[in-house]
């Protein structure tokens, strides 16, 4: 299996070259970019060639996709991913209500339709918040997988199982419109507190090899992407991950 790498799990890093390296090194062929590395794409483009690596998928802020989708399509053609994932929404402009998330679903739809004419895919990248139960029972990852039917969903799946829910369940719901997952772990309650309780994949209590054959045999995704948010260690994250999840069915 390919696997792909979110280069934010290595936003502290000064040393992106070197963390390109290091990638490749280890056995992945992808990595998946956000706003970080966006200010050089020439440059980027460089490194990652280099390094036989290549970003198929791309984090990008819906702002920016409203404000200037070209713009988008120019980092695109660029750095060379083919589709966009919306990674989030700030506390204090997400909905309280149904109807808010209905209204939040139609914004991504014209997002989808906006880096559509730049010849991309785009997505929803979820949270924990998108699966908390709304006054009238509905969650807001209901409203917006079905009031945007056109758009993909990378899933965090990490991130549903501190939401709350039921990531096979989800995933299973929900199989075509999965094109990507988010590989993380969970440590084990009490552990890893300094990582803000993630793990390294494999390390944790998420069933990853259950996980893995699910998304590979069931669902529409097409990457892996290896994921922690606060890793005390990324190099040590990167290798341990990408051994331990090829064990468990990579």
């Amino acid at each position: 299996m390919a696997w792909s790498y979110q280069l934010y799990s290595s936003r502290n890093e000064t040393d992106l070259a070197g963390v390109l390296s290091h990638l490749a090194g280890a056995g992945y062929s992808q990595v998946e970019g956000y706003f970080g590395v966006f200010d050089d794409p020439k440059g980027v483009r460089a490194l990652l060639d280099q390094n036989g690596l290549s970003m198929p998928t791309a984090h990008v802020g819906l702002e920016l996709i409203e404000k200037d989708a070209a713009a988008v399509g120019e980092l695109a053609k660029t750095l060379g991913f083919n589709t966009v994932y919306a990674p989030f929404v700030m506390p204090e402009e997400r909905p309280t209500d149904a109807a808010g998330w209905k209204a939040f679903a139609a914004r991504l739809a014209k997002a989808a339709e906006a880096v559509g004419a730049e010849g991309l895919n785009f997505g929803w990248h979820n949270h924990d918040f998108e699966f908390v139960t709304l006054a009238d029972g509905s969650t807001p990852m209901e409203h917006i997988l079905e009031g945007a039917p056109g758009i993909e969903w990378e899933a965090d799946v990490a991130w549903i199982v501190r939401g709350g829910a039921d990531p096979v369940a989800w995933l299973s719901k929900y199989a075509d419109r999965v094109t990507a997952v988010h590989v993380k772990d969970i440590a084990p309650e009490g552990e890893c507190l300094d990582e803000d309780g993630w793990a390294d994949v494999g390390e944790g209590v998420m069933p990853w090899g259950e996980l893995l054959k699910l998304a590979r045999e069931k669902t529409a995704t097409k990457v892996f992407v290896m994921e922690h948010d606060k890793p005390s260690d990324t190099r040590r994250f990167a290798e341990r991950s990408i051994t331990n999840a090829t064990k468990l069915g990579g």
